[in-house]
């Protein structure tokens, strides 16, 4: 074995540190459990490599010297003495008899005593945070700051119905949406451990915790535009999805379009409205059952996304036509014609035989690679012509 495989005192503290940052050691001393002294064994000279390699086999055992390691208690073995070769006592085991002793050879004396006082104020406040610390203290360690806060805030959401308040009414000192925002992974993993389970929707992911946890969440806004007579003193209106699902806007048609400018540009069209879908068509539109009653039209870009939204309008709304989503008019704009940076996945299975042909040309690259048109690239007297024949 060579000098260089030798075990340097350096190589039993980052040993142990490995150890040390799976949590196990301060989770065995939150848990009250009886230390354990921890032997690490040692690579060192034989009897030939002190023959070999004195100098290095000499300076190695007086870096192990016992006033260098006040930490370490060290089991020794003896080597050679045989076959003409010298004897030597050499470093077999270092030896690490308790805890103090631990947390000062890793430099941890602080952070270790940071811990306890963190917990034991959280064990007189909430024992079963507690539990959940002493089972992940580490966690607890990348926050020791603003613990009390997490867990004031943990303990006001527990006691408290969160279906009825926003994240912004937590009510706790020091405490706000951006506090919230922050910390938001620490505080999923505490409210998982202290929240009953139907408070805890598991489906969602923990990055959302107004869903995840039964808060109230943001409304979903329908913004939709009269584009004949309005009944109302408004032409355009944008309503809370929840609301215009019990009230009817009183026409036949409806076209549903994902861009803003040509939603704004649609040119009259007696008894009808256009909704603006901004990429989250079918999430919008499953709100609003009175387009079961409506001739309904999707007009989305020509590309693969545009034909997986329509899809899924569809799969709720069976009767959606689309609307300038076909073969001649992506022909018709070729001088338009743009890329898709990433395409759409997944099968759709509510597409018509002519939208699912160009689907596939689109994702085989039939005429370009990425190929897509968008909505507002497409010529206003096309615009005109569609909407003509559909009223015919």
């Amino acid at each position: 074995m060579t000098p260089a495989a030798w075990s340097r005192p350096e190589d039993v503290a980052e040993t142990l540190r490995r150890k040390w940052t799976s949590g196990r050691y301060l989770a065995a001393s939150a848990g009250g459990h009886p230390f354990e002294p921890i032997a690490v064994p040692l690579k060192g000279p034989t009897a030939a490599d002190t023959l070999h390699h004195y100098e290095q086999a000499l300076a190695w055992a007086q870096s192990w010297a016992p006033n260098l390691h006040p930490q370490l208690r060290l089991q020794t073995r003896s080597i050679g003495g045989r076959n003409g070769l010298p004897s030597h006592t050499v470093p077999a085991r270092a030896w690490i008899d308790t805890r103090p002793a631990l947390w000062a050879l890793l430099g941890v004396t602080d952070q270790v005593d940071r811990f306890h006082t963190l917990h034991e104020h959280t064990a007189l406040h909430d024992p079963g945070l507690a539990r959940w610390m002493a089972d992940h203290p580490m966690k607890v360690l990348l926050h020791p700051a603003v613990w009390h806060h997490l867990v004031r805030t943990v303990c006001w959401i527990r006691d408290h119905s969160a279906e009825q308040v926003y994240l912004r009414e937590i009510d706790v000192p020091g405490v706000d949406t951006k506090f919230v925002e922050t910390h938001k992974a620490i505080l999923a993993d505490l409210l998982d451990h202290a929240l009953p389970e139907d408070r805890i929707n598991a489906s969602v992911p923990k990055n959302d915790l107004a869903s995840r946890y039964g808060f109230r969440t943001k409304p979903i806004y329908i913004r939709l535009r009269y584009l004949g007579v309005s009944p109302l003193p408004f032409s355009e209106l944008t309503v809370r999805a929840k609301e215009l699902a019990d009230w009817s806007p009183g026409v036949r048609t409806v076209f549903v379009l994902e861009n803003e400018i040509t939603y704004l540009s649609l040119p009259p069209v007696p008894d009808a409205i256009a909704i603006l879908g901004s990429g989250y068509a079918a999430a919008l539109l499953r709100h609003l059952p009175w387009l079961d009653d409506v001739d309904l039209y999707y007009w989305g870009d020509i590309d693969t996304h545009g034909f997986a939204i329509l899809d899924q309008v569809r799969g709720r709304f069976p009767h959606t036509t689309s609307l300038l989503m076909d073969r001649a008019t992506l022909l018709a704009h070729e001088s338009h014609w743009g890329q898709e940076k990433t395409q759409a996945h997944g099968d759709l299975t509510h597409l018509t035989p002519e939208e699912a042909h160009l689907d596939h040309d689109l994702r085989t690259g039939t005429y370009h690679p990425h190929l897509r048109l968008e909505q507002e690239r497409i010529a206003i007297t096309a615009v005109r012509k569609a909407l003509t024949r559909h009223r015919e």
